[in-house]
Order: C-alpha cells, then structure tokens, then sequence
C-alpha cells in the first residue's frame, strides 16, 4: 500500500508530466503512424499505468521516457489487433525501432509538426484551433465544446472527423519546407489566435474553462515562437496577444462592469507582460518582414504607451489601421480606423469613415460597428440616430457587461 505521500508526489509528477509532455508524446507517437487518435488512446492508457505504478515504485528519472515507453507498447498491441499485411508490419517495424525511452534527449519534440498537420488545408478551418488544443494540450472535447460555444456531441465528431483525415488523407505530420512555409505558418497562427479569441471573450477571467483557454493559446504561442524564433509573425502573435491578456484587469471595474480601453486606469495593466511583449516586437521588427500579427500588436504597443505619456497616438494608430487595412482588406480594421480618425479629426470624419462601410453586409448584425456609430452619432449632436444605433448594438451584444454600458450610454442621450 502506498503512502499518502508517495501518492501525493506520484500524482503530482503525473500532472506534470502531462502539462509538459503529452502534446510532445503525442505528435512523436502520431509523426510514425499518423493515427493521432491512436496516439492518444495510447499515451491515455500509458498515464493511466503511470497513475498506478510510480505510488508504488516511485517516479521514475524519466516520466517523460517511461510514458513514451508504455505508449509504445500500447500502440503497437493495438496496431497488432486492427491490421495485417506489409504495411502493418512495416508501421511495426518502424514503431519498434523508437527510442526505448531510456533518456529524455531522444524524444524529439515534433510538436509544430502537428500543429501544421492540424491547421493543414485539407481539415475543416473550424475545427483546426479545437484539434490543436485537444492533440497538443490534451484538452477534452467537452471542455473545447464549451469555449466554442457549440454541443459536446458536435465537436466530438469534428475532432473524430478531423482525426481520421489525418489518418485517411495521408496528411504528413512535419514542418513544411520554406517555399511553403509561410502560407501554412500563417493557418497555424491563425488556429491559435482562435483559440485565444474564445478566451478573451470572457473579460472578467471567471469562466474557468475560457480563461484557461487564453493561458493555454498563449502558450501555444510560446512554443510556435520557441521553435520559429526567426518568424517575425510567429513572434508578433505572441507580442499580440501578451499586450492583451496584461490589460484583462482593467476591463472591468470593481462592480464587474465593462470598462473601455480608453477609460482603462493604466496603472491596472500588468507592466510586466506589456515589457515582454515589447521585446518580442521589436526582435519581430529586426526580421525585416511587417505582417498582420505585428501591425496588430504594434497598435497595442501604441496604446500600451500610454501608461508612459498619458496620452494616445492617435495619429500613429490610424496609420496602422490603415497599413492593415491595406494588408487584410478587413472591414473589422477599417472601423478601428475610422474610431481614429474621429479621435485625430472629429465624429464628422469618422462618421465619413462609417458611411463608406454602410453596404458591407457583413456588418449588418456586427455589434462593435453599430456601437461605435451610436457613439459617433452622440457626438455629432445626432442624437435620435444614434439612439437608434445603440438599439441595434444592445441588441446584439451577448456580454450583459458590455450591455449595461451600451444602455448608460444610450440614457445618457440628449
């Protein structure tokens, strides 16, 4: 019988294991096999063995190689059990032929390799941000259903669908060569930038699951950077989304309710997050390639000044938004700039701004377009018009935060 302690410590190095190492286990187990549900299965039943054995005999010098060794076994009894013929025993061959797990150092990580294969083209473009979580991180389908929003049953399939297209499709699990790099690296940051999205729609940090969601697609970030150092955009969505998170204590005052970026006491933003992702622009700045994530987390990094001059760049801001807008064609973007430019030169010209948007439909049920015209409209004088415009961003705002300020604002009107 083990002790309380021996229990204690097992668990612990169990948990930690897993938070280290099973995204690494996984995309090592899945790059032979590309059966990354086997792959899961797998390292699943070896953690379960891991759970039993170390109170008992200790952990051993290497979770990580201990893991990877019963994973192994556990794959090749499965693969033993679902087929026959030459290709079962030349995937055999080759899974026997993996490190035996004696050293840490001969586990390589090949974690981007299954990020590229996740985002890869041919897996559906909602589901490559939730694989990602679940293969790399070890996320549960359920827990993913809830950040996005949608049945446990529904992205239970997708994640199964998404699975066996990796495994039917032949998609191969490594890093793209250069020629191909950038487009594919794009999809990738793009998949994490999702993820962090569903995150950061939950302000206050109280829901759970989606605040971990944020932490854990910073994370991703971390490690795409890690092993991309010389990828400018690699670095900028790092920069993006630390510049972010250092401001989510500011976005609600004391009572819970919504506080706007401009209203925001600098003196709650987190200095020294706002410091690393400086630094993080700056060495994406030195690679000499501007893109999307560094434009954005240069307009952050112009707000973020703020704390230092009291003051916001407007100027600067709009011509961001504008080399973005140019970049992206994004009509998202193209309110930002108009926001600057009514703050550089008054509501008429972001109104102008506005004006030229009016026939985009696919601002016609966006929230922050209808806010930020009310707000415009209030102004500008016009107030039965932008009492209107605030009728139609409360109605489609789903935050009760954000709701209550919209209706302070609306009654505010004269």
């Amino acid at each position: 019988m083990p002790s309380p302690d021996s229990a204690a410590a097992a668990q612990a190095a169990t948990e930690a294991a897993a938070r280290r190492s099973y995204g690494k286990l996984v995309a090592f187990l899945a790059a032979r096999t590309r059966d990354v549900a086997g792959a899961e299965d797998a390292l699943s039943e070896a953690f379960a063995a891991a759970l039993a054995d170390w109170p008992v005999h200790g952990v051993p010098r290497s979770p990580e190689a201990w893991l990877l060794a019963v994973a192994r076994r556990k794959l090749i009894d499965a693969f033993r059990l679902r087929r026959h013929g030459e290709e079962a025993a030349a995937t055999l061959a080759l899974m026997a032929g993996m490190a035996n797990g004696e050293d840490d150092a001969a586990v390589p990580d090949e974690r981007l390799a299954l990020m590229f294969a996740c985002a890869h083209p041919a897996i559906e473009a909602a589901v490559r941000a939730p694989l990602m979580l679940q293969t790399i991180l070890g996320f549960d389908a359920a827990a993913i259903a809830s950040a996005f929003l949608v049945a446990p049953s529904t992205m239970g399939q997708r994640l199964v669908r998404a699975k066996a297209k990796i495994r039917q499709a032949g998609i191969p699990l490594r890093v793209p060569e250069r020629t191909e790099l950038r487009e594919r690296l794009d999809t990738v940051l793009d998949a994490i930038y999702a993820a962090y999205a569903q995150g950061w729609s939950d302000p206050a940090g109280t829901e759970a699951r989606r605040r971990n969601l944020a932490e854990e697609a910073i994370w991703l970030g971390r490690l795409a950077a890690s092993l991309l150092p010389g990828e400018p955009e690699a670095l900028g969505l790092l920069s993006l989304m630390l510049h972010a998170e250092a401001r989510r204590p500011a976005r609600r005052d004391a009572q819970g309710d919504y506080v706007p970026l401009a209203e925001q006491s600098p003196a709650l933003w987190d200095a020294p997050l706002m410091a690393e992702a400086e630094a993080l622009l700056l060495q994406a700045s030195e690679q000499g390639a501007v893109g999307r994530f560094q434009l954005e987390a240069a307009v952050q990094s112009v707000h973020a000044a703020r704390r230092r001059t009291g003051t916001t760049d407007w100027a600067a801001i709009e011509r961001l938004y504008a080399a973005l807008a140019a970049l992206t064609g994004s009509p998202v973007v193209a309110i930002n700039r108009a926001v600057a430019l009514a703050e550089m030169h008054g509501p008429a010209a972001g109104l102008a701004a506005l004006d030229a948007l009016a026939g985009d439909a696919r601002l016609a049920d966006y929230q922050p377009y209808w806010a930020a015209r009310a707000g415009l409209l209030a102004r500008s004088g016009q107030s039965g018009a932008a009492n209107q415009a605030y009728e139609r961003a409360i109605g489609l705002e789903s935050d009760p935060a954000v709701r209550r300020f919209l209706q302070q604002r609306q009654a505010g009107l004269r």
